[in-house]
């Protein structure tokens, strides 16, 4: 028997992960969680509480600047990420290796990928740091148990099953 292959929307193969939605998605890597609105706002609500959320705002900064057409509009994007997050003056400094030698020179021949080392290097901090706890953390814990009461609540089931949760009361 052949069987026609499920893709999804963009004629890409569906696997199962493809089919996890919110926190179930956010959980599996941390790259899911970045690529969803939600999860980033939790994450960087998590991150402000311990003081860090300037590392997923740089990362974001640098995935919005790899899409920057334009060499001015490059220079300016790069000019703000350095004095947001690079200099010694930033106002939300992050914390990356060789960032004493880094200087505005680097700023006059922008290229997308000119941050691309110190992201990677805030991607794994996050990784290996802050993710692990985000996924303990009350935020993340309470959101879940939102969806999963989401998930339960009377317009997802049954009216039989309704009955018999209100008779087992």
């Amino acid at each position: 028997i052949f069987l026609p292959e499920i893709n999804d929307g963009e004629g890409h193969p569906s696997s199962s992960h493809q089919t996890l939605k919110g926190t179930s998605k956010w959980a599996t890597s941390l790259e899911n969680l970045l690529e969803d609105p939600e999860g980033v706002k939790r994450f960087r609500e998590f991150l402000k509480k311990e003081f860090s959320e300037e590392n997923v705002l740089f990362w974001l900064a640098c995935e919005e600047f790899k899409k920057t057409q334009g060499k001015k509009q490059m220079q300016e994007k790069a000019k703000e990420i350095y004095m947001t997050f690079l200099s010694s003056k930033a106002s939300s400094q992050v914390n990356v290796e060789g960032q004493s030698r880094l200087s505005e020179t680097i700023l006059e021949t922008p290229h997308p990928l000119m941050f691309q080392k110190l992201q990677d290097q805030i991607f794994n901090l996050m990784k290996y740091d802050s993710y692990s706890r985000f996924l303990k953390s009350d935020i993340f814990l309470n959101h879940k148990k939102s969806e999963e009461q989401e998930e339960n609540s009377p317009e997802a089931q049954t009216a039989a099953k309704r009955a018999s949760r209100i008779y087992n009361t």
